[in-house]
């Protein structure tokens, strides 16, 4: 079990977090092609505790490594990019918009993908391996997912219309790669 504890383990302690955080984030995308959309937002936040408790661990561990910073953005990009834009995609713009309206919300929602992996690879090119910046520059894509959940929220609660829904995606989208400071926690 010394692999656990080995910095250059591809399955080290918090690379299996990491793992267990894309696997909730692949059963999530299952689900809503299923439309359990609740049971994905469920999976989708198992995935969001793993992702705060890899790092956590890699950082107490000294288990930080450049394939751990590589699997982290994956795991990010599967689970708070990929699957709220496919959860918003599949119930709201595909239940509620016309033939325009998805047109405008294709292009929002790959835009808004574009722009998730834009920062993930942008953070990933300036990550040096254990050191964390007390600031984040543009909103990190986790907190991007649970503003993307709230918007989903207000829309199944009849709150906010999936034309509204389509905006705020942009606007979500496009402070991912803003210059907004966000404190890291």
């Amino acid at each position: 079990m010394k692999f656990l504890y080995t910095p250059s383990s591809h399955f080290n302690l918090a690379n299996l977090f990491t793992f267990v955080n894309i696997t909730a984030g692949l059963m999530a995308t299952y689900n809503i092609t299923q439309n359990n959309f609740a049971t994905a937002i469920i999976l989708a936040w198992i995935g969001g505790a793993f992702d705060i408790f890899d790092g956590k661990i890699a950082r107490k561990y000294n288990l930080s490594n450049e394939f751990g910073i590589q699997l982290d953005s994956f795991a990010d990009f599967l689970s708070f990019v990929l699957v709220p834009v496919f959860l918003i995609f599949q119930a709201v713009y595909a239940s509620h918009l016309g033939s325009f309206g998805m047109f405008i919300a294709s292009i929002v929602s790959i835009s808004y993908v574009i722009a998730g992996l834009r920062r993930l690879i942008h953070f990933n090119i300036n990550a040096d391996a254990g050191e964390v910046d007390n600031y984040f520059t543009g909103v990190p894509t986790p907190l991007g997912a649970i503003l993307l959940w709230l918007v989903y929220l207000t829309n199944a609660y009849d709150i906010l219309s999936a034309s509204i829904v389509v905006i705020l995606m942009a606007v979500i989208g496009w402070s991912l790669n803003s210059t907004i400071k966000v404190r890291h926690p």
